[in-house]
């Protein structure tokens, strides 16, 4: 049983198929507010699972359950993981319902397919050592240096999202309350807090760094790359990556490492859940509780080290 590659790139899809899936990705950008980056996931696994139809001589409006489940016996074949699989699958249902509501099929593929039950993964924990030792980590004298001490420092106080940092613009801070509008994701604004802390760097930062990068270009994302443009979350990932190897913190990271802490560190300082819940921007509660995990066994450690009966 071939996959086709299951590359982006492999397959030449059908005019219909490309147009089927535009339109898809035009509905649901309009229904449901969805990011640049989640209608490219989307968009990538409809081409993907359209290109191994190419070889099955079948267009992505012919599909019946036999065939989705053998596409699913492919990936795993090809030892995909199951969260993708739980992605692709997430997005075909939404796809086939689609379709389904306007008429275009009469019957749903996936109405008797199951998602894959996933492991409730624990994110990376930083210790607050370690996040001390990561945002003292950049080199102050340089202007890049100093961008990207704030970027730290205003990611961990407010515990955003990465694309919600890089894209930032000056009209979302307010240094005079010292909060910061945020449109999360499904565009759902959020005010969050950013502390004396984050504040004081965010106005060295303008005052010292900010003129510089730009070279007294009019533009008012807050965070400008060395080329005075929006930085993109790959190379805001890079420059965590760097200051992280600078600090010596050999933990493994991911690109919410510090949004993680926020939430951890709150809850284990005495936060309450629904307050964390608000300032991630967390639409469901169950979200949230992951972080209720790593801090009770951030507890148990420190009793088991520090309780004399530990």
């Amino acid at each position: 049983m071939d996959v086709t590659h299951l590359s982006p790139e492999a397959v030449s899809l059908s005019p219909q198929d490309e147009t089927t899936i535009a339109h898809y990705l035009d509905a649901i950008w309009m229904e449901k507010g969805l990011s640049k980056n989640s209608l490219d996931s989307y968009r990538t696994d409809l081409t993907l699972f359209a290109q191994w139809l190419v070889g099955q001589g079948v267009q992505l409006l012919q599909v019946d359950s036999a065939l989705l489940l053998r596409y699913l016996a492919v990936r795993h074949e090809r030892q995909l993981s199951s969260r993708s699989t739980a992605r692709f699958l997430s997005c075909a249902r939404g796809f086939y319902r689609h379709q389904l509501r306007e008429g275009v099929i009469q019957e749903n593929p996936l109405a008797i397919v199951k998602s894959p039950k996933l492991p409730r993964s624990l994110p990376k924990l930083l210790t607050e050592k370690d996040v001390d030792d990561l945002l003292s980590a950049p080199d102050l004298t340089d202007p890049i240096g100093l961008r990207d001490r704030t970027m730290l420092e205003v990611l961990y106080a407010c515990g955003l999202r990465v694309t919600e940092l890089v894209t930032l613009t000056m009209p979302q801070i307010n240094l005079r309350q010292n909060v910061i509008r945020v449109m999360g994701k499904g565009s759902k604004e959020r005010l969050i807090p950013m502390g004396e802390e984050a504040a004081m760097w965010l106005e060295r930062y303008f005052r010292e760094a900010r003129p510089q990068l730009l070279n007294d270009m009019p533009n008012e994302i807050v965070f400008p790359s060395s080329r005075a443009q929006e930085m993109t979350r790959q190379t805001f990932w890079h420059r965590i990556k760097h200051w992280a190897t600078v600090a010596g913190i050999e933990k493994p990271l991911s690109p919410h490492t510090l949004r993680h802490a926020f939430a951890t560190h709150l809850l284990n300082h005495g936060a309450d859940l629904r307050v964390v819940q608000l300032l991630l921007g967390h639409s469901d509660l169950s979200t949230t509780q992951i972080y209720t995990h790593i801090a009770r066994t951030r507890m148990k450690e420190l009793h088991a080290t520090h309780h004399p009966r530990g």
